[in-house]
Order: structure tokens, then sequence, then C-alpha cells
């Protein structure tokens, strides 16, 4: 006798208690591969305000460098990135939640010049050396360094302790990413209120400016490409709120991988004109780094800039005339994947090109020019909303974001949007997954499907919550597992599984009884 399992996946956000002002100002972290950023709301002002670090800059490098004497985070980090490169941590992010396993971190090795070696249940483990000891650090905790600065960062400026935040993250990043992210901000030492997605937090941002001018109803379009991943969300913008249409994205898609192309083309360069093989020197490829992330930046308003190192190695001075069409033909490829990340987006929102009515750019990558050609000509000549700047926009929403879960500020919009970024489902014949919430819906949702056992009498069953867009189940990420039993229901002997309801916000699987 074959059992029907009956599955309600129940999806919604867990209403938080709201803290309160005598538990201190409550910030916003965009926490950048790159650059980070710092914010918080001014109920004086009635709006966010940039919080500037010690350098008098409004954004902050992601570095942390280790020495003999001290560790250094930030701006001190990045400026003795070249004379101290295998001890020099940057690009954290992008192994935040993921396995040593990964492709996506093989590939990325091959880059950094500090050493990443495989830890315990196959976690990436950065080698750096520290007061001359040799320490092994995870991802979490460099993340959580920078967490411990920015948060310093507001607490000068403000004067007073700070301990809860709203940190925002890739929307595209899966649960264990997230879940890692949120173990970040255990170790520095804050009780983060929630992870949002950077994008929506863009929008947040420009959803307000919209509303000072009392625009109707519009459909907003965020295209944000920062400097290790990109993401597009697709929203309606409404009198009483936001709603997500669709996100897409790729979190190993940004302005680092421009500049390794550069970097890369330096190398053949600099080896075919002085015979000095230079690959296998870290220092020598953080200064090429640095000085293409320089040149990268000049191109975005100058046609040409020159690249000039002295003594590169081995006492050679290095000189290379840099054009913009150079730049642009070396990753025209990684710019046409972006339009593809767009294109996946308006699909799957089932919108229309022309139904778009504001494109906004986020991130510092959108400033290329060739990026906006692009997606002006894709969007049949609209012009690109740069009201905002893309570099403060993500913190300046999580600010906004942090006000509405906090007590005591007046006109604090209250604007919330959450969509599940992955598609959530079981897997079916040991190795399929079936797909239960697809992507881009909108919480809160409630889906049902019926399932068959595979044997007759089985009584037992193991569920697994899984989490992508891969057909085959090792290809997609496990949220949660729980074990369901079969109940008699009614005379005729038959049995059916007991329902179930799933959290999206804790990832807790409990009985729909409970």
């Amino acid at each position: 006798m074959k059992i029907t399992r009956h599955m309600t996946w129940l999806i919604y956000e867990t209403q938080e208690n709201k803290v309160t002002t005598s538990e201190g100002p409550t910030i916003g972290i965009d926490l950048g591969t790159t650059y980070s950023c710092v914010a918080v709301w001014q109920d004086q002002n009635n709006r966010a305000k940039i919080i500037h670090n010690d350098q008098g800059n409004r954004t902050t490098p992601s570095f942390v460098a280790f020495t003999n004497a001290q560790r250094l985070i930030g701006e001190a980090a990045k400026n003795q990135a070249a004379s101290n490169a295998t001890n020099t941590v940057f690009d954290a992010k992008r192994l935040i939640g993921r396995k040593y396993s990964d492709s996506a971190i093989q590939n990325n090795i091959q880059l950094w010049p500090f050493k990443v070696v495989a830890g315990n249940d196959n976690k990436p483990e950065i080698i750096v050396k520290y007061k001359g000891e040799e320490k092994r650090l995870c991802a979490e905790e460099i993340s959580s360094m920078i967490l411990i600065k920015m948060r310093e960062i507001a607490e000068k400026f403000l004067e007073s302790p700070v301990k809860n935040a709203v940190v925002t993250v890739p929307a595209y990043f899966n649960d264990s990413q997230r879940k890692a992210t949120k173990d970040a901000c255990v170790i520095a030492g804050l009780n983060v209120l929630r992870i949002i997605n950077e994008p929506t937090a863009a929008a947040l941002a420009y959803g307000l400016q919209k509303r000072a001018n009392n625009v109707g109803k519009r459909n907003v379009f965020v295209f944000d490409l920062g400097g290790g991943t990109f993401d597009v969300s697709l929203l309606t913008l409404e009198d009483n709120g936001f709603v997500v249409k669709a996100t897409a994205g790729d979190t190993l898609l940004g302005g680092e991988d421009f500049d390794s192309r550069m970097v890369n083309y330096l190398v053949e360069e600099s080896e075919r004109k002085n015979k000095v093989d230079i690959r296998e020197n870290p220092r020598v490829l953080r200064k090429l780094r640095t000085a293409c992330e320089k040149a990268k930046r000049t191109l975005s308003f100058d046609t040409e800039t020159t690249i000039e190192i002295d003594s590169l190695c081995d006492g050679i001075d290095f000189q290379l005339l840099m054009t913009r069409s150079m730049f642009e033909q070396l990753n025209m490829d990684q710019f046409e994947k972006c339009l593809e990340v767009v294109k996946k987006g308006l699909v799957d929102a089932k919108m229309a090109i022309g139904k778009v009515d504001d494109v906004v750019l986020v991130g510092g990558s959108s400033r290329i020019p060739i990026v906006q050609q692009l997606l002006k000509d894709f969007f049949k000549g609209k012009n690109l909303c740069s009201s905002i700047n893309p570099d403060e926009a993500v913190a300046y929403g999580a600010a906004v974001q942090a006000a509405m879960l906090s007590e005591g500020f007046k006109n604090v919009p209250n604007i919330v949007l959450h969509v599940t970024p992955l598609s959530l489902g079981t897997s079916i014949n040991d190795n399929l997954m079936s797909v239960v919430i697809p992507r881009n819906t909108s919480i809160p949702v409630k889906k049902t499907q019926t399932f068959y056992t595979l044997e007759d009498d089985q009584y037992f069953i193991t569920v697994d919550i899984y989490e992508g867009e891969r057909m085959l189940m090792l290809s997609c990420y496990l949220v949660a597992k729980l074990n369901a039993h079969a109940k008699l229901l009614n005379d005729k002997n038959e049995k059916e599984y007991d329902d179930y309801s799933y959290i999206w916000a804790n990832f807790l699987l409990i009985p729909k009884d409970a």
C-alpha cells in the first residue's frame, strides 16, 4: 500500500521584538567584498546619515592585515598590502559560507596572495602569521574584524556603545552564507536584528527619495554591481510600500574580476618585455592589482591612463598605457554576462522592458561607462538613475531598516520587502530536486504538494529541504532535515504523513499544530 504524503510549507518572517532607544542606537552596515559602509538613522533630520571613518572617508576597505606587532583593519591594512601581501586578507566575503572544494573558491585561490587551506568539515581556512605565530582563521572571523571596525566607527561618531545592527548581504546568498554572516556578527559582539538583501536596501534608499517627491506607482529595476558580487532586483514602488517581483544575481562577479583580467594582461606584458616570470610573486601581484584598481577608476571618467610602477620586480620599472577600449575588450564577456542576469530578472518577473519605469545603479562598478551604455541600450535608451550615491545607497537603506526595527523613532517609514532568492524544494528518487516554492516568491507564502512513498507500507520518512536551482539534489544546498511519521486517517486504514510548516527566517522545521 502506497502512503500519500501531503506537505504544507508555510514561509514567513518571524516578528522581531523591537529594540528600544535605551539599548543604544541601531546601525546599518553594508558589509562589502571590497569596501564596507556604516550608517545610522537621525530622527532630528528624518534621514539616514553615512558615517565617515577616522580617515574622513565614507567607505572603508574590507581588508585585514596581520604583522609581528599588530592587527590592522581598513585603510591601514590596504596601504601596507604590497609589502605584506601574504598576511593581508581581503575578499573574505567570497569565502564565507562556502566549502573549500567549491569550484569558485578553487578558481579564486589562484588570485589571492594569502594561503587558503581546507579545515574541519571542508571549511576554508586562511593561514596568516601574526606576532610570530601561525594562525588559521575562517572567513567569519575575518568578516567579524571588519564588522568590529564598522561598529567602532559608529561608536566614535555617536559617542555611545552600539550593540544592535542590520547587516546586508547579496540577494543571491544562500542560507549557508547568510547564517555564516550572522555568525560573524555574533563574533563581533553585534546583535543582528535582520539580514537584508543589498538591492532591497538600495531600493529603500531610492524609494524614500521618490516618496519625498510624491511619485506614484513605479516599477524600479535595481542594478547592483559591486566589488565582488552582482545582484539585480525588480520592485514595484507604491505609496504603501514595495513589492519584490524578482531577484537574480551572481555572487562571484564584480569589480575584483575586472581587476583580475587587467592583472593577467599586465603580467603577460611584463613577461614579454622583461622576460621575467612574476606570477608566483605575491608582493608584485599586489602592486599590480592596486595599480589596476586605480586605473579602472580613472578610466570611468577618462579615455586613457598610464600605469606606472617603480621597481616592480628586480629593480625593473613597469609602464603601460591602458585605454578604455582595451579595458572594455578584456572584460566584454563579463559585461555581457551582467546583461544575461538582467534578462533573467525580467523573465522571472514576467515584465516587459517597456514596463520598467526607473533603472537604479548601485555599487561602485556600476560607474563603468561601458556597463552603463550596455544597460541603457538594453532598456532602449532609458535614462539611468544617478540621484543616489551607488557606494552608500545600501548602507543608507540598512540604516532605514534598522530604524524600523527600533522603538522611539518618529517619521520612520514602515516598509518591509522580502522575497525567496532561491527555490526551495525536497528530494525525490534520491537524487532529483522537486521545487515546492519557486524562487522570487514573495513572503509570506503557503504551498502544498502531494508526494508518494517509494515502497509499500513505509511509515517513516526523512524530508530533506533543499535550496537552489539545479535539477540534481547534490548540486543544491541542504537547508534542513526532518523525520516524518505516518498516522491513521480513518477506518479505511489509509495513512497520511503529518503536515509540516517551514519558517524561513530562522530555518526551523516545526509540526503544524505546534
